[in-house]
């Protein structure tokens, strides 16, 4: 697989990753939790679909092969360190609408 295809696809897979956790977020500020934990999930496999071309490409330099280091690869790879990070703030976030959600019924 050409270098290009495997960036594109890191940052496509990382990109509906962010998507998805954002609809998550969405779904938890309307008290739906259940939808909220299925768009993380989908976040979740979409984030190792993405890593999974990371170390697809890492594997390839490790076993010699000259990987073009390119602003697009880095570009790639900041958009799926962004996706892993805000998914994990919007976890805590739906933890927080969860919590605020049991108190207000209380």
């Amino acid at each position: 697989m050409e270098n290009e295809q495997i960036i594109f696809e890191i940052i496509l897979h990382a990109g509906n990753a962010r998507a998805e956790a954002y609809e998550a977020l969405k779904s938890a500020q309307n008290n739906e939790f259940d939808k909220s934990i299925e768009f993380i999930k989908n976040a979740d496999n979409e984030i190792k679909i993405a890593h999974k071309s990371q170390t697809n490409m890492i594997q390839r330099e490790i076993n010699g092969e000259k990987v073009e280091m390119s602003l697009l690869f880095v570009h790639a790879q900041d958009h799926l360190m962004t996706a892993i990070a805000e998914k994990s703030l919007i976890e805590n976030m739906i933890n927080l609408y969860k919590r605020i959600n049991i108190l207000e019924n209380k």
